[in-house]
């Protein structure tokens, strides 16, 4: 071997060692993570946190250990009990692996709305179409929109239109099912208890027609009445048989009786006759509203947009009377931003300037003066706030 040769592999030799030298000094100074943590396919997404519980309690317990921003979801089963697992993650990372074409183990998911965390207005639409054959489920939708449009401006004076509702649907030939989130501009709810006290005292006047037209078959129709009906046609809807002569004579004989209470005075009959809309037949041949209150409770498992119920097929998509459009963001795809939308907690508190509260209407509190910063409802005691 040449001196040249001897001579030019001592210089790369020393450039190896001085390379070596200089990688252990920069790790040194920025040490490896003790444990591998594997990152998302972007550099700009968050670190992976994918972790299963068989409680929920366990699932927030831990979800108040991460440094990262997550969240907590249920994943319903398809088993007989419909069990449920619940997932922490962050919303990206979620979206990740949900939005695959072959996501067996994440077709039936729901979104955990926290006790006591700030969410979005939302609410949750249904009835049967076969016991509601004259319902038209969109003009429902679009004028109960307006109604709640008017009472946010009229209470907290914040303004919304029907371009700020996302609309989801989930409907089949049986059953009609909506879901609606509302995205306000800068303004949230304090929580969905919040929420809750807001729509019930909205719907009041609703809720007094369903309660007057079962008193109304109480007294006139009686139990004989109703089961001489059992020659009419019946249907089966979710394996219940459902009499629709009874329905049909008993809708009739509530709307005579309501008009009868109007002419008499004991309901507000200006106010009563526009929420008229929102009351639907039930399977059992009484009344119900459209809207479902019982999802206004806490920790409440919200189904997402694109999962089906387990068991079922049908998905929540969105709805062709949607009028919702999201704004372009970076490095986010439309379709993960009507997800992002679409969850009733994915607010960033640094855009919220709100914090809208509302008691509930069966309270008894004494009514506030009004001013820039309170709006009071005179309704039953009812007082409806925002906070800056």
């Amino acid at each position: 071997m040449s001196l040249l040769s001897t001579g030019q592999m001592k210089r790369k030799w020393e450039e190896r060692l001085k390379n070596v030298d200089e990688l252990a000094s920069r790790y040194k100074r920025k040490p490896l993570c003790p444990v591998y943590r594997p990152q998302l396919s972007k550099i700009w997404q968050p670190c992976s946190v994918w972790k299963l519980f068989h409680r929920q309690a366990q699932a927030f317990n831990y979800a108040k250990t991460c440094k990262e921003d997550v969240h907590v979801f249920a994943l319903e089963m398809n088993t007989e009990d419909g069990q449920r697992y619940y997932l922490v993650t962050t919303y990206t990372e979620f979206w990740f692996y949900y939005n695959k074409e072959q996501k067996t183990n994440l077709m039936h998911c729901y979104e955990v709305i926290p006790e006591k965390a700030v969410c979005k207005l939302y609410f949750d639409l249904e009835f049967y179409k076969p016991v509601n054959p004259e319902a038209d489920g969109k003009k429902m939708i679009a004028k109960l929109i307006e109604l709640v449009s008017k009472k946010l401006e009229e209470l907290y004076g914040v303004k919304c239109s029907i371009e700020d509702v996302l609309n989801l649907d989930s409907s089949t030939d049986e059953k009609f099912s909506h879901h609606l989130i509302f995205l306000l501009y800068k303004t949230a709810f304090k929580d969905n208890i919040h929420v809750g006290n807001f729509v019930k005292t909205v719907l009041q006047p609703a809720l007094v027609l369903t309660e007057n037209k079962a008193d109304a078959l109480i007294l006139e129709e009686g139990a004989d009445s109703v089961a001489s009906q059992s020659s009419k046609a019946t249907v089966e809807i979710d394996g219940t048989v459902v009499n629709l002569g009874a329905v049909k004579e008993a809708s009739g004989k509530w709307q005579s009786n309501m008009h009868k209470t109007l002419e008499n005075g004991k309901l507000q009959q200006k106010e009563n006759l526009d929420l008229s809309f929102l009351v639907v037949n039930d399977k059992e041949g009484g009344k119900q509203l459209i809207i479902d209150l019982g999802v206004y409770t806490k920790n409440r498992n919200f189904r997402l947009y694109k999962s089906s119920k387990a068991g079922k097929h049908v998905t929540l998509k969105i709805a062709e009377d949607n009028k919702f459009v999201p704004k372009p963001q970076k490095n986010i795809s439309v379709e993960e931003q009507y997800f992002l939308s679409s969850l009733v907690c994915n607010i960033r508190f640094s855009e919220i300037e709100r914090a809208l509260t509302c008691d509930s209407p069966e309270g008894k509190e004494k009514m506030p003066k009004q001013t820039d910063r309170r709006v009071a409802s005179s309704t039953s005691g009812r007082i409806c706030t925002f906070n800056g």
